[in-house]
């Protein structure tokens, strides 16, 4: 793994960051839903307060994935915890621990901060990533359903 290295995105990165965010997309069938653009990432995360952060692999010099990241709280265990909202690796390049790379940093830097829960989410359909998740320790929550408002539902509850 001496040609791999993981740092923290810097400004500049904006347009690397959004063709990953799309090539996961496009893997995951979400093309469709990819609004974001460089200057939402720009914004987000190298803004006056970033609230998202994004930390990039770089296989001999070029970045080859990403991770993007924000804090979460858990009431239950009175703690901070990691949502990891994106980990990509680009398909020519699996297989080589990257990904595993990146989940360890990730991991590491919850230990490191006495973080509570490192989660995400992963389509059901997505075996190998199901696969690979539960080989490093992941365990599958079955028990929660997600929920989202957007759009017109969300702008109509914001009005109630």
């Amino acid at each position: 793994m001496t040609n791999l290295v993981i740092r923290a995105a810097i400004p500049g990165d904006e347009a690397t960051i959004l063709q990953f965010v799309r090539d996961l997309a496009e893997y995951e069938k979400l093309l469709h839903e990819v609004e974001a653009s460089e200057a939402d990432l720009a914004r987000d995360l190298f803004g006056p307060a970033p609230k998202v952060f994004c930390d990039i692999a770089e296989w001999d010099g070029n970045p080859v994935g990403f991770v993007l990241w924000f804090y979460t709280y858990s009431t239950f265990q009175g703690r901070h915890g990691i949502w990891l909202e994106d980990l990509y690796v680009d398909p020519n390049l699996r297989g080589k621990g990257l990904g595993k790379a990146l989940l360890v940093h990730l991991a590491q830097r919850c230990v490191s901060e006495k973080l509570g829960r490192f989660e995400w989410w992963v389509l059901d359909w997505n075996e190998p990533s199901i696969k690979f998740y539960k080989s490093q320790g992941g365990v599958m929550q079955d028990e929660w359903t997600k929920v989202r408002i957007d759009g017109a539902a969300l702008e109509a509850l914001g009005r109630s």
